[in-house]
């Protein structure tokens, strides 16, 4: 038998080499020993780096039902990427790898024929992934054409990502009316005036010095990302048709003299820029902070623990930290770019060049594509988690409950969200959301945040991983890039004064030119001007 699968194997990789520069083979001809309509017991190796369970819950049971395809979960206990290298360099491959979609490591197996083309796989053999995945396989495609990966958590999502986070109990009673609910923006000045009326009204709250503003040290992502978004600025700054560093932006330095002007004022923590995520969770929910800026998710800790020292229900909703949309000046409610997300998703999903059945695989994954795929993935068990009532997909409230109560143990028990393969984002035929837990149950802040900041969101995916190759001379010149950009950025927004934040940036940019930024941005346009070329094609 094991003599069969190699020859089997070799049959993949040679017929995979001899369609490279011409016309792919049909599909049949990696077809595997089942035939194409097969549902007979099978079973795959699976490397997944979100998971390590095993595939017994019943959402499992139901996929083996349905494909006949049994998964064997390989997930590593260290470093992912560590192990993904030694597999590759030991050609001890498992059938299926899910790799983060982009990156260096998804590059070498694409490049090292670690995994195996899928077209013609899919146009035989795949109508639900071409029905669901539309254009997202014509911009996953590689250089050469063709499709090494089925994206995760695809779909461009309409969801809130960035914002400015206020305490609404507080807003209350500074008086700040409709706005706490309806929507509204706030203009940069309005909001600096809550930080100052704050600032006066609540000199201390509960014997501790209050703070006006607080934000995480540890996540400068989330720190820049909000205010980037505050002043409209995208990714890569474009002029004359050419992508330059978001550096080179003249929002860049207005934006940093914003925050350095809260900094002087007293109304941003002092120590903020040492802060870790721990000790900032800890600091929001100690109940003398009025505001920060984060990700929508991550505040949730915080807000659990204020909640909890809440007397009533209704307190308990406003005493919590809620996600509002502030526009720089000059800077319409529509211009602003809170919500960066990625349309081509996270992670992607491969078959490996040892895979003994190719088809059985895509089969299977055209299963877990198809409406039926995602709602048995992300809701459950028909008849056990959820109904069909009135044409609509309507979750049991008991699954919504296990949730709430404790997310892991739901997810382990039920399988629902366990297995997060060729997952779309946004809601099915019926208008229900593919994501149950994510989406369907919503809490106040979310409710708010999507009221607020929903059409903030943006497609990245033009702009996503345009850097020079990992590995190469280039990419540590963007490491060293990096580094001076995040250096800077502390010292700027911390400086003395103003005339300092502009000194300092002009250190910066001297400094980013001299360690090759203006060569990197050469790679970006061609880069760039390569995936628009491909994705027109």
């Amino acid at each position: 038998m094991k003599k069969v699968k190699f020859m089997l194997a070799v049959t993949v990789v040679l017929t995979m080499l001899a369609g490279c520069g011409t016309k792919e083979k049909p599909a049949a001809v990696v077809s595997g020993t089942d035939s194409a309509d097969s549902k007979s017991p099978i079973t795959l190796t699976w490397f997944d780096k979100n998971t390590g369970d095993p595939f017994t819950n019943p959402v499992a049971k139901a996929i083996i039902e349905k494909t006949g395809v049994t998964v064997e979960v390989q997930q590593p206990t260290g470093n992912a990427v560590e192990k993904l290298n030694l597999m590759l360099a030991s050609n001890d491959l498992p059938d299926v790898v899910m790799l983060d979609r982009g990156s260096d490591i998804m590059n070498k197996y694409i490049a090292t024929g670690a995994v195996i083309p899928l077209n013609d796989l899919i146009d035989q053999y795949g109508p639900n992934i071409k029905a669901m995945y539309g254009d997202t396989l014509k911009r996953t495609r590689s250089d050469d054409g063709k499709n090494y990966y089925l994206a995760n958590w695809y779909g461009l999502e309409q969801y809130p990502v960035f914002g400015f986070m206020m305490r609404m109990d507080i807003m209350k009673e500074l008086g700040v009316g409709e706005k706490v609910s309806n929507g509204e923006p706030f203009t940069a000045q309005e909001f600096e005036d809550l930080l100052l009326k704050f600032k006066e009204k609540y000199p201390t709250i509960e014997g501790k010095p209050s703070i006006p503003m607080t934000l995480n040290g540890e996540n400068i992502g989330g720190v820049s990302g909000t205010f980037k978004g505050m002043f409209g600025m995208m990714p890569y700054y474009e002029v004359n048709d050419e992508l330059k560093k978001d550096i080179r932006d003249p929002r860049y330095l207005e934006m940093v003299k914003f925050m350095n002007s809260l900094y002087h004022k007293g109304l941003l923590d002092k120590e903020w820029a040492t802060i870790k995520t721990k000790q900032f969770e800890q600091k929001l929910a100690a109940g003398n902070v009025f505001a920060t800026v984060e990700a929508l998710w991550n505040v949730g800790t915080s807000n659990t623990l204020l909640k909890a020292e809440a007397k009533d229900q209704a307190t308990k909703d406003e005493r919590q930290f809620y996600q509002y949309k502030v526009l720089a000046p000059g800077v319409e409610a529509d211009q602003t770019t809170y919500g960066p997300k990625s349309s081509l998703g996270w992670d992607g999903v491969a078959i490996s060049k040892t895979n003994s059945d190719p088809v059985r695989t895509i089969k299977m994954l055209d299963f877990l594509a198809s409406e039926e795929g995602q709602y048995l993935l992300m809701w459950g068990v028909e008849g056990k988690d959820w109904d069909i009532k009135d044409g609509k997909h309507v979750p049991r409230q008991e699954v919504l409950d296990a949730f709430t109560k404790n997310w892991n143990e739901a997810a382990k028990s039920t399988g629902i969200r366990k297995w997060t393969w060729a997952i779309k984002n946004g809601p099915g035929a019926d208008g229900t959301p593919y994501d149950l837990i994510g989406r369907y149950a919503t809490d106040p802040t979310t409710d708010l945040a999507i009221k607020n900041l929903a059409d903030t969101s943006f497609d990245t995916a033009p702009y996503d991983n345009l850097g020079p190759a990992g590995g190469t001379a280039e990419a540590i010149m963007e490491t060293k890039v990096t580094e001076t950009i995040n250096k800077y950025f502390l010292k700027m927004a911390l400086a003395p004064s103003e005339a300092q934040v502009t000194e300092l940036y002009n250190q910066m940019m001297k400094e980013v030119d001299a360690a090759g930024l203006p060569k990197l941005e050469k790679i970006y346009n061609e880069n760039y001007k390569k995936r628009m070329a491909l994705w027109n094609n």
